[in-house]
């Protein structure tokens, strides 16, 4: 199923000390989804769910199940507590899928101690009916992922594969997709290249829309395939600030509809983009 993560929208809703003066809220995001077709949405940590009172969560449902969105759940740290609130928020929202993205201090420790701090959240995601998807976040090597997730060995918990993340690891995207797709119970698709500064110092990794860049989309999906890996698609981006949020929100928007109408080409060829997969597989 192909959706749309809260990142895509990270400039209408505000990143650090840089917000706009009215953020998108959940239910525009879902607007958006909507109006370019895309049956689910992924709300990750940019837009914490958790932090909205329980009339606003429970109107949220209700607005996604009239426009029929299915909807997953994204969160950063492994807090038991705080895992137990988003389980309680699947529960509300009808999601199967919650995305994990260990932080830095998390990372840190042994891939032991890792798979430990993950068995230890199973039996409640288990019970919720929820599958753990942990990210390849720029904190966590995909060599060390595989062998953290290999050492739980449990269905409940899989890899949300990221494609370009792992390069703040010292990972090309072909090494990356080959290492994780095996694993993988959710894909974060999105598109970059490489800008070569034009004194000739150096360069910078820059973000576009799907099938502008140098990812090429093929890679990820044969490998899920060759694994008998369905998963849901999550588009995201990483546009740069455009110098004002006018300018740079009407910029994310275009972006957003350039990646959708690209994905939505690429399921001539993988029609498990567009086509609807059980949430959790």
């Amino acid at each position: 199923m192909l959706g749309i993560g809260s990142y895509a929208f990270r400039w209408h809703v505000g990143i650090r000390d840089r917000g706009p003066d009215r953020p998108i809220s959940a239910a525009g995001i879902l607007d958006h989804a909507a109006r370019l077709g895309v049956p689910l949405v992924q709300f990750a940590d940019n837009l914490p769910l958790h932090t909205l009172p329980r009339g606003e969560i429970d109107a949220l449902a209700d607005h996604a199940g009239r426009l029929d969105i299915a909807l997953e759940l994204g969160m950063t740290g492994c807090a038991p507590e705080l895992v137990e609130q988003y389980l309680d928020l699947a529960g509300r929202l009808g999601v199967t899928l919650l995305r994990i993205a260990p932080t830095a201090e998390e990372s840190s420790a042994g891939d032991a101690e890792i798979a430990a701090m993950f068995t230890r959240l199973l039996p409640a995601c288990r019970a919720a009916g929820v599958v753990l998807a942990v990210e390849n976040h720029f904190h966590l090597p995909s060599p060390r992922l595989v062998d953290i997730v290999s050492m739980v060995g449990d269905e409940t918990l899989g890899v949300c594969l990221d494609v370009a993340n792992s390069i703040a690891c010292q990972e090309w995207p072909e090494t990356t997709i080959a290492l994780l797709a095996p694993y993988a119970v959710n894909l974060h698709l999105k598109d970059f290249r490489i800008a070569l500064d034009p004194h000739g110092v150096g360069g910078s990794f820059v973000g576009t829309p799907l099938g502008q860049g140098r990812l090429d989309p093929a890679i990820v999906f044969d490998a899920l395939g060759q694994h008998g890996r369905q998963v849901n698609t999550i588009l995201e981006h990483w546009l740069p600030w455009q110098g004002d949020f006018d300018t740079t929100q009407a910029l994310e928007l275009a972006w957003l509809e350039q990646s959708v109408a690209a994905a939505k080409a690429l399921a001539t060829r993988y029609p498990t983009i567009t086509t609807n997969i059980a949430k959790g597989e």
